[in-house]
């Protein structure tokens, strides 16, 4: 599916508007930046402008300011002006109080947690606004019938990839989280129709995470992308495309830590997404699980 295809497929709400700036902005050219910072920052104030106004404030051209409209999801530049009314409407009715999350070295452990909750906050807002539904519930179709799934991730992301598979393993599915890149292969290379190969990777281009996911589709499995780059490498192998946050990285919080919070909401939502579709095989399974771990649970001697 091209990136195209995928983000013109459904506008986004008014309220999704930021985050799919911030999602984007890394992989735009720099005047389309110029343009979606612009409308992002100032929403009330470009809803005004006309597309060739836009285009004088920011520097660039009509055609620039109607790519970026695109590239965020709206058939055209009407459509963003009208996206840029709402969320200027919705953002005069209860804005949100201004909170910097950048971490100073001295800061008291006070603020440090406040801001960290605040960014976790908006790092999952911004992934929920953004996420496509279709691609999810097709994702979770795929996975919830098939007959082996196949996890890839490296360093953070591989942590969330054992989370899924830990997660698959709870409700009676079969699944593989294989840690070394060269095993990720060569259990790709085992896979046909009918199963399911599962890439995480933030940046969209983690080498170790396109080479299983690209042997994984070339042998005929069903192929997903959890990135917060939807339109990175990796998404060339991926049927189905889920997009995180890219939330802003400082100094003392490195991107595998944001980035880490998005995917997990993504492997939540393919959780429960899986459950409800497996409910009468998935809750036993549950059960069974609890009921096999309970003893370690249980205060007192055995």
């Amino acid at each position: 599916m091209t990136q195209d295809v995928k983000e013109i497929f459904a506008p986004p709400a008014p309220a999704a508007l930021a985050a799919k700036v911030r999602t984007l902005a890394p992989s735009m050219t720099r005047s389309m930046q110029r343009v979606a910072e612009a409308v992002a920052g100032d929403p009330a104030g470009c809803a005004a402008l006309t597309v060739t106004g836009l285009a004088e404030l920011t520097g660039t051209s009509e055609a620039t300011v109607v790519r970026t409209a695109r590239l965020l999801g709206y058939p055209g530049y009407r459509d963003l002006r009208l996206a840029l009314a709402g969320l200027a409407a919705q953002q005069q009715s209860g804005r949100a109080p201004s909170i910097t999350t950048d971490i100073a070295v001295d800061d008291p452990i006070a603020d440090v947690v406040a801001k960290l909750a605040y960014d976790e906050q908006q790092t999952l807002a911004d992934t929920a606004a953004g996420l496509d539904t279709v691609q999810l519930g097709a994702a979770v179709a795929a996975l919830a019938g098939a007959r082996r799934t196949d996890v890839y991730g490296i360093g953070a992301s591989g942590l969330v990839a054992q989370d899924l598979t830990q997660k698959l393993l709870r409700i009676g599915l079969i699944a593989h989280a294989p840690g070394d890149p060269h095993l990720a292969v060569t259990n790709a290379v085992q896979l046909r129709a009918g199963d399911v190969a599962v890439a995480i990777t933030h940046s969209g281009s983690t080498g170790d995470v396109i080479e299983p996911l690209r042997v994984a589709f070339e042998h005929g499995a069903t192929t997903i992308a959890v990135t917060g780059r939807p339109n990175g490498p990796v998404t060339q192998y991926a049927d189905h495309v889920l997009t995180t946050s890219t939330a802003r990285e400082s100094e003392l919080r490195p991107a595998a830590m944001s980035s880490r919070t998005s995917q997990l909401l993504v492997v939540d939502c393919l959780f429960v997404g899986i459950a409800q579709r497996t409910y009468e095989s998935a809750a036993p399974a549950l059960s069974a699980s609890y009921e096999a771990l309970a003893h370690r649970h249980r205060s007192g001697p055995r």
